[in-house]
This record gives structure tokens, sequence and C-alpha cells, in this order.
């Protein structure tokens, strides 16, 4: 058998095996107990408890959080419910312990060691009805564990058993326990009846009356049931046989005590023996009946292990004078006195203890000591004493008092324990023993000291989560020193234990007194100015206008600096005394911090004292529960709405934020409930689900909360009403149903209306689940009405669709069943009642395959109810499925199995619920030549046999799907529908076609996807929103334009700006109502956003440069040129985004030329998007070989000044996974132009491109693949033709070199001795975090008006041609927001690094980019700090798709997603941007990727040459094969794609 190593996990293994549910009390969610992590170890092997065969259920609760409420509900479903905590949760939960110990519940507690136990803890809780054991020895731990469950099972009454871990440190390991003593002591007769128990009504808070009883005759009952055991003793040679549960009566003098020290005497019958009756008669369980109970157990345990227990314990001589009994840890003085060196005046002595320490049978103690103790010393271990006698010490008295009914007259003596270290244990038992024998002994002596024992930890483990902190880092941001948090943790409150330190009921009343003290610093401030005691009279003046203002925070905040300096200078002893309270001096702003186990109690928990104090006191409450659990949670645990319970007190600021929803709405409401002269309460959110849960994952859940009005953003100010002004602010778009009625009550939300009516629908809206079934019934009852009147067969066509494909092919389907005669419904599987789908005649599913094998979303409801449906009858159903999927795209073998995998399962499962087949599953591939339309084409025909409608005739001919080209054409010069699309109201999308069009505009439409499911799941559209970018040639802004941009992201965006690496600024988060606002206050910032997007030529970039301002000026001049030169001419822009509400034009940034003409493009523009790039030498900084033209700037090395440019064309990244017909390319040199003629030549190649560009196939129509058909050289001559009449020939290029693509951060002077400064930017996202206030000081830095600021194409930002004169000034703003270190300490993989934005915006995106590289490297850097690497630069870029944005295909390692979570690894780049990649794994996820990583980067570290870039170290050492072009890309990857078998 296995062996057990100490108390918590031989308890652990006892409450697995008996019990139905465990409750693991915390610390934290994230830090384990001494039990959960034994749980967590045998729930992973599968153990099974033996009352229910099953594994337990294992529910983790915080110690903070009201833990025992969890325990009601299951317990009022008949289960057997274990408890294991530390004692911490034991004072609060008196009230529970009251109403649950009349239940059969079993609580484990490890005695908190803060420094060393403290037992008041138990004694402090011992009337309140439980049965209590205690144990002392790891064996002890294990027998006693299983004791307390046969006790709770038996007799309907919680029972506690508590320890001291310390006490059996050092004892050796025991043999696990025996299940099938388990299964005897766990029996089954009582367990039914405990059971059968769980249908009686339990409520929570009430008393329900419930009380233990017990059968009059049924102990006597029991012990006449004999059955033979055959388990062999653990401990003891002897084999011997029991009855399934003897009597105490029974004799066990063979047995042998599992005790360090020897029982001597046996333990007698109780008090009062149970007898039996005639007539049963159900009485409560009385103290005797429990001892009954346990004896009977325990004579169990004796006969099977050979170890045996008693209620009281006495070990030593028979003939002992005196003896001891302790409450608390036993093993120091068991140690000495068992000692074989004992000194004699020892040796005599006897030792007791309470193995059953309530409930206190008196007559069992008397029984048990010898006649002979005529003096006890009673020791307890107790840290405060807060009465003269102690607990034990009366429980003695009662016992052998004569006068109170006992039967022996020892003396007692009261001794108070603390920790007694080994060393001294002797001299500790002479001191005791020479006491008591004094004629007159000294009580409540202090035994020991309060010291902690060496190297002691505490297990009350108080710790703030670290996801929390970001509020803390907020509060101290705002308020500085001015911030007092009355019950912050690790803060040493003496005496006072973490727990209670960190409640509410502490904290406030250390607030109380810190206000007091303040008052009377006040006074002490007063008397100060009547005194002489200063040295000089400059104090008194000071001190004056402070006493004056004493109340009013922003004056006494000002004087104060003053008055400490002044003070300081004075020097006199009454300075001095001042000063010692210098910080009172300010106004403090006083704050309590808690947790959503706040919300559990209000009133015990103290914030209803709080709150009806009217103290001006605040209280940050922060809530962790994620959205995603909301409906999982506990019912009974009855959370309450803090904030709606604070608002209903009438004079209380309130205010609801999410740090990850709106920091800025997050300053706002703690600065406002600061300055509330009140209590002010600010409930935040931060859900989480483990405390070092990733930032992603908060974000998600915060974002999910919010959206869907789970949890509301708002500010209730009272004050505001006597200002004239409403008293609640609406920060989010929806509300919750309570706050909702709330508000009506008070007429706000009539009010609130009136001011956002943009938010009517939303706000007016019940939050309920039964929204989305509704629309779906409602969506089934409208189709079916529209067929009524036709005739034909019916044709259900359910489709699940993750890109389109599978809804079109549906759609499609249904139009060509009408055709035939068919009566056709089309939905979306979700959106169909799946209880009718019994009744349908013919069901046509089609799907699409999304990540992993999963279901798309919009299909993965049905398919999960269908999946659980077995009584689900669809016998009278014909159906027919058509699956679309990638054979390729999961290459290796075991991975097979997803291809089709939705669409395979789909048909298997409705075929098991009896549904007939029309035809075989139809599967589309999308290798086969024509993609899934090859397999479709198949199919369809043997559908329309099977339903008897193939001989049709007369079929209509189908128009053909709408193309770009033709939305282009038909668009009027790009204005297609967007005005009417703006104005329509009833959703926040536009059409499609106005979709493609606003492209052109500099606008993309995207929903976020972090929220698709869940506002599906609530009948609501895709949260709609669009992404809105700008065009800035060259990426230089000013100062100005810099404030406007962060103005119009907090105003009509997310609070966030992206830095692109196209050199740009973009937003995210602009809702429909929010599009043209922007737009005008873009232009109104001299920039645009026209040609930002589209099949145009896009924002031309350029080096930044920062060495040389006066070549980058010259070169950013060209960028500029170019970009005019080539932009669109229509007016569509001006007329849809730039009038005002009269219809006047504003000013537009540009100069577009206001005309209905498109020289350049015409009226369908160019095939697809047109990439012009500039780099200088010798920084490849904007990839210039990525794009349609890239140009490399050429200087003149007479004049130092811009000569002309070395022209790449037919760069270009985007690429389409597993069709290798598409494939990136690096650009071709044609050749050197001069400066002057750069833009004519540019226009001409765009000519080229817009002649013979593919406008059939997007997917082949950018320029890289029209030069590969016509070959380069044919292709350079048809520009050549264009050139000619200009007078323009390409030239041979002029040598150049590029050193590098990455930016260099810091310091940098330029040759005008003037300053840059670049910073790191990750993935170019401009935020403000808890942690990190970059927008704020990037802010406060354009605030100075100085300079310039330069977007580089690497996602940075250079803050440019800074005077020396106010170097000192910047460098000053960027260390107090962080700006400096933030650039300064990172790893050269991190500042090489790069990421497109993909989810949850793009949606494009299969996999997360933005948000998780900067996690992916932190998971590396502890590789490259081992390997040395730390410094070394490697560019690593990933993007969510392989459309390339962040130009991965020429970086050294690249990650581009597959699926959410996988990715394919590419590897061979080169560091200069100027050699392409390859395939070198495919679809991994973040394990394999960091095995891989590590390996390669080892094998670098090792092998590469002086200055061998990563990259080209690959390539030499045969990882991967070098691509020379891209046409080879597809070619010789490291691991090849394998056709399915």
């Amino acid at each position: 058998m296995s062996a057990v190593a100490n108390p918590h996990e031989a308890v652990a293994r006892i409450a697995h095996l008996s019990s139905d549910v465990i409750l693991s009390v915390q610390p934290s969610l994230g830090t384990d107990s001494d039990f959960s992590q034994h749980l967590r170890r045998l729930s992973q092997k599968n153990s099974k408890s033996l009352v229910s065969n099953r594994l337990p259920d294992i529910q983790i609760v915080r110690q903070n959080a009201d833990p025992l409420l969890s325990v009601y509900e299951p317990l009022k479903q008949g289960k057997l419910v274990s408890v294991t905590t530390s004692s911490s949760i034991l004072l609060q939960s008196i009230p529970h312990l009251y109403r649950l110990a009349h239940l059969p519940i079993v609580i484990h507690v490890s005695l908190c060691q803060n420094p060393y136990p403290d037992f008041s803890e138990i004694s402090s809780i011992r009337q309140c009805g439980f049965v209590f054991l205690q144990s002392e020895t790891l064996q002890e731990a294990q027998d006693i564990a299983l004791t307390a469950h046969g006790l709770a099972i038996r007799s309907g009454k919680g029972v506690i058993h508590f320890f001291d871990s310390s006490n059996s440190a050092d004892d050796a390991p025991v043999v696990a326990e025996s299940q099938e003593l388990v299964k005897i002591i766990v029996e089954q007769k009582s367990l039914q009846e405990v059971q059968a128990r769980g249908t009686e009504p339990l409520t929570l808070y009430a008393n329900s009356g419930d009380v233990a009883t017990i059968v009059d005759n049924e102990i006597s009952m029991l012990d006449g049931q004999r059955e033979e055991l055959s388990v062999e003793p653990q401990t003891s040679p002897r084999p011997t046989t029991a009855t399934n549960i003897p009597s105490a009566h029974e004799s066990t003098d063979s047995a042998s005590s599992s005790s360090p020290r020897s029982s001597s005497i046996d333990s007698g019958p109780g008090s009062s023996a149970a007898t039996s009756i005639d007539v049963p008669n159900r009485r409560p369980v009385t103290g005797s009946d429990i001892l009954e109970f346990a004896s009977q157990i325990w004579t169990v345990i004796a006969r099977t292990t050979g170890r045996k227990y008693n209620a009281i314990e006495y070990s030593g001589p028979q003939d002992a004078k005196s003896a001891l009994f302790i409450f608390g840890s036993t093993g120091v003085f068991v140690d000495a006195l068992e000692d074989d060196n004992v000194p004699d005046e020892l040796s005599q002595i006897g030792l007791i203890t309470a193995r059953l320490y309530r409930p206190w049978i008196g007559g069992n103690f008397s029984a048990v000591i010898p006649s002979s103790i005529k003096r006890i010393a009673v020791l307890e271990q107790i840290r405060k004493k807060t009465t003269k006698w102690g607990p034990s010490f009366l429980d003695l008295l009662s016992s052998i008092n004569p006068t109170l009914g006992g039967k022996n007259s020892a003396s007692l003596v009261g001794y108070r324990l603390g920790y007694v270290q080994p060393a001294t244990a002797r001299q500790a038992l002479r001191g005791i023993f020479q006491n008591l024998g004094l004629s007159t002994p000294v009580q409540n002596l202090s035994i020991g000291h309060e010291a902690s024992p060496p190297h002691a930890t505490s297990n009350i483990v108080v710790q703030q989560p670290k996801n929390e902190s970001a509020y803390m880092k907020i509060l101290a941001q705002l308020f500085g020193d001015r911030l007092y948090v009355a019950n912050q943790l690790a803060v040493q409150n003496a005496g006072i234990s973490p727990a209670i330190a960190t409640s509410p009921e502490f904290g406030f009343g250390s607030l109380l007194a810190r206000i007091e003290h303040r008052e009377r610093f006040v006074s002490e401030v007063e008397e100060a100015i009547q005194s002489h005691d200063f040295i000089t009279e400059a104090p008194k003046k000071w001190l004056s206008q402070w006493a004056l203002n004493s109340k009013n925070q922003s004056k006494v905040n000002g004087l104060a600096p003053e008055i400490i300096a002044r003070l300081s200078t004075d020097g006199s002893p009454l300075s001095s005394t001042l000063l010692s309270n210098k910080a009172l001096f300010y106004q403090e702003s006083h704050w309590l911090i808690g947790s959503d186990a706040w919300a559990y109690d209000l009133g015990n928990s103290g914030v209803h004292h709080v709150i009806a104090s009217g103290a001006n006191v605040n209280m940050l409450i922060i809530d962790s529960q994620p959205y995603s659990e909301r409906i999982a949670a506990d019912s009974t645990r009855r959370k309450k709405d803090i904030g709606l319970y604070a608002m209903n007190f009438g004079d209380v600021y309130v205010a609801s934020v999410a740090v990850y929803s709106s920091y800025t709405q997050v300053l706002q409401a703690m600065t406002e409930a600061d300055q509330f002269d009140g209590p002010s309460v600010v409930v935040a959110y931060l859900p989480y689900n483990k405390e070092d849960d990733s930032a992603l994952t908060v974000l998600q859940e915060t974002k999910k909360a919010v959206d869907l009005g789970y949890w509301p953003i708002y500010r209730w100010d009272p004050s505001n009403e006597s200002k004239g002004q409403p008293a609640f602010s609406l920060d989010s778009e929806r509300i919750k149903q309570e706050l909702q009625d709330f508000l009506r009550r008070d007429n706000q939300l009539t009010q609130l209306m009136r001011r956002h009516p943009e938010f009517s629908a939303n706000l007016s809206e019940s939050y309920g689940s039964e929204v989305r079934k509704l629309q779906k019934r409602k969506a089934k009852d409208a189709y079916e009405q529209l067929l009524d009147g036709l005739y034909g067969a019916p044709m259900t066509i359910l489709f699940a669709s993750d890109n389109g494909n599978a809804e079109s092919l549906a759609k499609r389907l249904g139009n060509r069943g009408k055709a035939r005669g068919l009566k056709t419904m089309v939905l979306a599987m979700d959106d169909y009642p799946i209880e009718d789908l019994g009744s349908e005649e013919n069901v046509v599913m089609i799907t699409s395959t999304a990540g992993q094998g999963e279901f798309p979303q919009n299909g993965r409801s049905f398919w999960e109810t269908i999946k659980g449906a077995g009584g689900l009858d669809l016998s009278s159903v014909h159906c027919a499925v058509f699956a679309l999927g990638d054979s390729h795209y999961w290459p290796r073998k075991e991975d097979k199995i997803y291809y089709n995998k939705p669409g395979k399962d789909l048909e298997a499962r409705v075929s098991f619920l009896g549904a007939k087949k029309l035809v075989e599953i139809g599967l589309g591939d999308d290798q086969d030549p024509d993609g899934y339309q090859t397999g479709y084409n198949e199919w369809e025909p043997k559908l329309w046999t099977a339903l008897g409608v193939d001989k049709v005739e007369g079929l209509p001919e189908e128009p053909p799907p709408i193309t770009n080209e033709e939305i282009k054409e038909e668009s009027n010069y790009l204005r297609g529908t967007i005005v009417e699309g703006l104005q329509d109201t009833s959703t926040g999308a536009i059409s499609a076609s106005d979709q493609q069009l606003t492209k052109f505009h500099g606008t993309y439409q995207q929903d976020d996807r972090d929220l698709r499911d869940e506002r599906k799941a609530q009948g609501l559209e895709p949260a709609y929103q669009f992404m809105i970018r700008c065009r800035l040639p060259g990426g230089v802004a000013t100062p100005s334009q810099w404030l406007q941009m962060d103005a119009i992201s907090s105003a009509n965006g997310n609070e966030t700006m992206k830095m692109t690496t196209r050199q740009t600024f973009q937003f995210h988060g602009v809702i429909k109502s929010k599009l043209r606002p922007a737009m005008q206050a873009i232009n109104k910032a001299l920039m645009t956003t026209v040609a930002a997007c589209g099949d145009v030529n896009r924002n031309v970039m350029c080096s930044s440069l920062p060495e040389t301002s006066t070549y980058h000026e010259e070169v950013h001049a060209i960028s500029k040129r170019i970009s005019d030169h080539l932009l669109p001419s229509t007016t569509a822009y001006h007329e849809i985004w730039l009038k005002d509400d009269t219809g006047n034009k504003v000013q537009v940034a540009g100069d577009a030329v206001v005309t209905d003409n498109e020289p350049l493009y015409g009226p369908t523009y160019l095939p697809r998007k047109f990439k012009i790039t500039i780099a200088i030498p010798p920084h490849n900084d904007t990839d210039v070989y990525a794009h349609d033209i890239g140009l490399i700037a050429i200087k003149d090395s007479s004049t130092n000044g811009l000569s002309g440019f070395n022209l790449l064309a037919g760069g270009g990244m985007g690429v389409t996974h597993n069709n290798k017909k598409t494939y990136p390319r690096a650009g071709w040199m044609m050749g050197y132009v001069p400066a002057s003629t750069v833009h004519l030549v540019c226009e001409k190649i765009m000519l080229v491109q817009r002649d013979h560009g593919d406008r059939k196939n997007r997917k082949h129509a950018r320029l890289k693949y029209t030069m590969d058909d016509l070959g380069n050289e044919a292709f350079k001559s048809k520009v050549q033709d264009l050139l000619t009449p200009l007078n323009i020939t390409f030239e041979p290029p002029r040598p150049f070199t590029f050193t590098s693509n990455i930016d260099t951060f810091g310091w940098q002077t330029d040759d005008r001795g003037l300053h840059h400064f670049t910073f790191f930017i990750e993935n170019g996202r401009i935020e403000d975090t808890a942690s990190f206030p970059m927008r704020t000081g990037l802010r406060e830095l354009a605030k100075l008006g100085i300079g310039e600021f330069r977007l580089t194409g690497n996602q940075h930002l250079i803050m440019s041609k800074i005077p020396s004169s106010q170097k000192p000034q910047v460098t000053s703003i960027m260390q107090d927001h962080g700006l400096l270190a933030a650039t300064s300490s990172l790893s050269g993989l991190r500042l090489s690094s790069s990421a497109c934005v993909a989810f949850p915006t793009c949606g494009l995106a299969m996999a997360e980019s933005e948000r998780y590289l900067p996690l992916l490297i932190t998971k590396l850097e502890s590789t490259l700090e081992s390997l040395g690497l730390r410094q070394d630069s490697i560019v690593m870029r990933m993007t969510g798709c392989p459309n390339g944005c962040a130009r991965p295909w020429l970086a050294e390692v690249a990650f581009v997603g597959k699926a959410y979570g996988a990715y394919n690894m590419y590897l061979g780049g080169g560091y200069h941007g100027q050699r392409l990649n390859k395939l070198y794994r495919s679809s991994i996820m973040e394990e394999e990727i960091l095995e891989i990583m590590q390996g390669l980067l080892g094998r670098w570290a090792k092998e590469r040459e002086e200055g061998e870039k990563f990259g080209d170290w690959t390539i030499r050492a045969g990882v991967i094969n070098e691509t020379r072009v891209g046409l080879d890309f597809h070619d010789n990857t490291a691991e090849e794609e394998e056709d399915e078998e």
C-alpha cells in the first residue's frame, strides 16, 4: 500500500473516500491550501468515493468568500459534504456553524500557524453544537478523520475534526487507509438515512428547526448485528475479528494506542448508556449517544488495526500524583516525558488530552484519570486570553469538583501555553510542576513565549491577487502620498490576524481612528499657533492659513509642502513634534479595499455599517466572478449587488467600473469618489478564474460582461442634483434589469433616455434568456407563413457557416429548390427551434469546418443540443448532409480526423436518432480543382433525384454573384448607398456592398469577436463597429495632430490608438453613429482617411531616420508627393463625411481635386490594393522588399542630399493557407530613377497593374502575380513604354547596403544637434494600463508642443526634433510615466517583434496575434537569459491569418495563425528583410512552439559563427531551405503536407 506523509494528505484521502462533495477552502484561487494539492492529485488519478462510487465533486472556494455558504445546496440534495480548511474561517462562520450543527457535515480544520497555533479558534466556537474531535499525530489524523465521517453519518450531526500539523511534522509516513475499514465505518444503513434526509426542506438563513435525532433502541440494535471482519491489522501482527459496530462496553485491552504515549486506562461507558425499549421512539441525539457511536467506531478500528482511541486519553503512571491536561500542541511535552533520560521529578507525571472535545462528558473524564492524581496543570494554548479562567479549565472543574457534580477532588492550576522550543521543554515542565507543588500555586502563568518558532510560516495567506493590483496602482497614481488604505495587506497589526485586519469592520474602525487622529492634530496645530515655542515666526503664518482651511482638500494639500518646509527650517522641538505627523498636513484620501466576498452578507461583513455611517470613507470593492460563470454560480450564496444596495441609501456616491473596459472612466470615478463628501462605493470588475489568469482572459470576460449589461458601467453622484445635473451617468450601453428597475423608480431612466436616445432600445430591453428562444420561434413561424401558399414537398435547409461559403450554398440551394417546386426554408442552425426537428419531412444540413474540427459559431448550440438529445425521435425525417473542409488544413496523419469533422459527426448523430438518408454525405474539399464546388456539384444532383425533382424543365438561369468589380463600377465613384446605410439606426451594420466601398474611404466594418457567441445567445446582432485608418504619408504628425488623434480615440473609439505596420494611426471600436464625427475630427486635424484602404494606392511609407533630419525631410517630401499624386479624385468622400449638419462642406486635408472623374483609376479603380514604401539605407525599417513598389533612397555623394531611388516592384505578402497558387514575393529590382520623376514612375507602374492585373480572381490580383504571369522583363517593358514619352528611363541600380530592419531605441542626436527618442510601443498599441500610463505620458509630451511625432514601420514611435534646452523636461515626463524604463529594459527578441491586430476585431483572423505574441515572448525570455541571448536581436513576427499585415514572410521566425491557438511556423527570413522564409512546422500550439524554439535557440547559441544572424544560421545549419523567389515559397519545406489516407 502507498504511504501517507503528512496529516493533510491523510485527511484529504479520507475525505475523498467518504464524501460526495468536498469544499476545498483556499487562501486564494491561485494558491493551494495544505489540503487542495492532495485532493487535486486524487481527482487526477480518478479515485472514486466509496459512498457514491463516483469521483467526488471538489469545489474550490476562497477563504474570504463566506465559504460555508456553499455547503447548503449539496446538503439539501442529500449529499455527504466535507470541508477542508484552515482555522481562519471559523470565527466568521459562527452563524453557519449553529445552522449546520444538526446536519451530517464534516469540517476538517488545520490550525493556522500564525506564528504558532491558537486553539482559541476552536474553544471560541465550542458551543455551536458541533461534535469536536482532535488528532495529534499523523496516524491519528487518518483515523480520527475517518471517525469524524462515521460519526456524522451515524449521528446526523456536524463534526469538526481539528489538528495542529506542526505537532506531527517529524512523524514517519504511515500506511494508507484501508478501504475495507472505510466501508465498514461509513456503513450503508446510516448512509441511506442521511441521503433520505436530503429531501427535507433546508433554509439558508431562517431556522428550519432541524435537529439530529435517533431511534431510542438504535444503538442496541446495531450492537447486536455481528459480522466477522476479514481485514488484516495494519500495525498489529495478531489478526482480530470484530462486530460490524461493537458496543462501547466491549473490552479492548489487547489493543495498542496510535499515540506516541501508551494509554493505561480504558474508556468507560458514558454517563447515560442507551437501552433498548419495546416501542421505538425518535429523540434528539445526546452527548452520550455521540460517545457511544465514537466508542463503537474506535472499537472497530482497534480490532482491525490494533490502534486504540478513547474520548479522554490518559498516559503515564497509574499512581501519578500530578498530571498535565493540554488543550494545545502536545508533541514537545510527549517527547520530553517519554525521553529515556527523563529526570525523576518528571517521571511520575501523567498526561491528559481530550480526543472528544465536544460534547464534553464529565463523567467519562473522572472514570479515566487515576484517583491518585491530586493536582492537574491545565495548559491552554490561547494567544489572547479574554477571561480569567480558560474554557478547558472550566470543563475540568465541572468534571472533578464534587460541588459541581464531579467525582474527583484534584485541584486545578491554569496556565497559558505559548510556543515552547524542544530544547526548553524540560525547563518548562519543571516550572509548571514547581508552581503546581506550591501550597498556593499561582494561577494563569504563561509558559513559553509568543515569538515565532524557528523557520515557522503562517498558513494564513491573505494575498492580493496580482490581477487586482491594477486598481491599487491606479489609486496610487491618482492620490500618491495622500492615499491611506486602512486595511492594506501586508501591514503588521499587533495581535490581529491578517484575515481580520483586511476585513471592512477592522478597516472602518481604523479609518475612524485615523480621522479622529487628524482632528486632534488640527487642535494641536491651533495650540501651536498660540505658543511661543517656534524659533522663528514664519511657521505661524502658514499654520494659521492651514488651520483655517483644514477641511478644504485642495487648499490644505497645496499648503502642506510649504508648511513642512517651513517647519523643517525652523528646527524647534515644537516643529519636530508637528513634523512627526507630517502626513496629516494633507487631506488624505481614505479607502477600504475589499473583494466580492463582502457581497455575500452585507450586514455581517461591515459594508452596511460603513455605508450607513455617513462617514467620508471610500470603498473599492473588486468583483472577480467571470461573466461566463454567472449561471453556474451557487444560487444559495445570494451574492448582493453592492452598488445597487448603496444607491438605495440616497446619500452615497456609487460607481461601477471595469479597468479592462474603460481606464478613463475608472480614473474619473475614483476622483469623484474622493471629492464626494460622504460614503463612496466603487465596485470594480476584474473577472478571473485564477489569480494568475492572463490579461487577455480578463479582457475577454470583461468585454462580455459590459457589452451584455451584466456589469454596467455607471456613476451615481447624489450631489449633482443640487447643481441641477442628473445623479446618474451611464458610461456603457446596456444595464441589467435590477438597475433598470431602480432607475425607473427614481425617474433616472427617463432622463437618461432623453440624454442618450440612441441607447433607448438597449436600456428598455429586459435582460433575459427567453429573448433568443422567442426570436427563433418568430423567424420560423414567419417562414412557414410565407410558404403556406406554395405547393410541393417541404425542404428545410440548415447551415452552419464560418466564412460565408456554407451560407451561400444553403441560400443558393434554397433558391434552386423553389425553382423545382419545393417549399424551402433556409435558416442558420442556431436560429432553428430544435424541438421542431422531429416533425420535419426533408432536412438538408450544410456545415463548414472551424478551428480544430469544430462547428462554426452559428451552429455550435444546435450541435450541442442534438448531441445530448437522446430522446429526440427523427424516424420520420429524411436527411442529407454536405460538409465543407480542407483535407490539407491539418497535415499530420493523427489530425486527419478533423477534415470535415462537423459534417461527419452531424450525419452520424442524426442517423443514430433515426433519420433516413436522402443521399450519402457530400464532402467539399478546398484542395479539389474547383475547391468545395467540385464535391458539391457531384452531390446536389443526387439530392434532386432523391427528392424526385431532378427532371424539372424550364429552370430559370441563376444570376451570377455580384463581384467586387461590379460593386465598384456601379458605385458612382465610391458612393454606393453609404449615406443611407449610415442613417439606418435599426442596425449597427451597413450593407455588404457598402462594406466594400467604405474601405476606399478608410474604414472597415468589423465586429467584436470576443462577444459574438454571447451576443448571439442573447438574441443580439454582432457587436458591429468600425476601424478607421488615417492616411499619413511617411508617418509624420505634429504634436497638435497627436493630441487630436488621442482625443478622437476617447470620444469615438475604444480609448486606444493603434500605430500600424504602415506608419499610420488606426482607431478601433468606432460605432456607426460615431463614424462621421470621427472622420470630421480627423480632417480638422489636417489629416484624412481617404484611400487609406481599398483598391487604390494606400498610405506611402518612409523610413523614420532620426539621425539625419535634413535628409529625412527631403525623402519625406517625396513620400508626400507620391501620395498626393496618386490620390483618388472622387468627391464622394467629401459629400459623405465632410458636410456639416446644414449640408455645407467643411475643410478637408490634402489637395484632392473636387470632380467626379478618376483620371488615374477609372470607375473600377485597381484590381487590388497597391502599396508603396521608401527605405533609407542602411535601415530597411519599412520592409522595402514587401511592397508593390519599394523605393531605396540613394544619397548624392557630393551634396549628401537625395539623388534618386532604386526601384523594386512586385513585392507582396498576402497568402491563403494550403493554396499553393498564392505565395509571398519579394520585390524585383527594376533600376534607378531620379527623385524628381519618381512619382511619375510609380504612377506608370500602377497603371500597368490597373490594365493587366487579374480582375476575375482577387486572390491572384496583386502586382506580384501580374509580374510573374507576364515575366519581370516583359512587365518592365510595358512600364518603359509609358515612361518613354516622358523622357524617363530606368538606369542601372546604384549601390546600397542595409544593416537592419528594426528600430534603434532610446536617444539619438541628429546632424542639427536636435534630439530624438524612439519609444518601444509593443505591437503599436497606445493605451493606458494600471501599471503603465503610456498614453497619458505621450499626451503630456505632445502638450509641450515641440518637435514632431514619427510613426515607424515597425509600429513604434519617435519623438523627434527636441531642442537641447527642453530635453530635461521631456526626460522628466518620460520618467514620471515609465516611458524610459519601458524602452530600456527589454530583451532583443521583444524589441524586434511585431504583430498584427487579429482578434478581436479583424474578421479574417484565425488566431490571436497582438494579444498573444507578448505572452509567448515572455515564456521564451527565460530561455534566452539562460543561453546568454537576451540582448540578441531576432526578428519575430506573428499574424492571425496568412494575409500578412505584419509582413511575417520576411521575418527570421514567423508564426501565422491557422486556427485558434494553432500556428504555422516559418524560418529562414533575412535579418535585413531581404529574404523570404519557409514553412517549418504546421498547426503547432504553444507547448510545441516553446519546445521547438528552445531547441533551436540552444543550437544557435552554440553553433553560430561570429555575427551570424538567426535566419542565416537556420539555412546554413540545414534547419530550413532557402527561399530564393516567391514561386519557390512552397517548395522543399521542412514539413511536407501529406494527402489523406
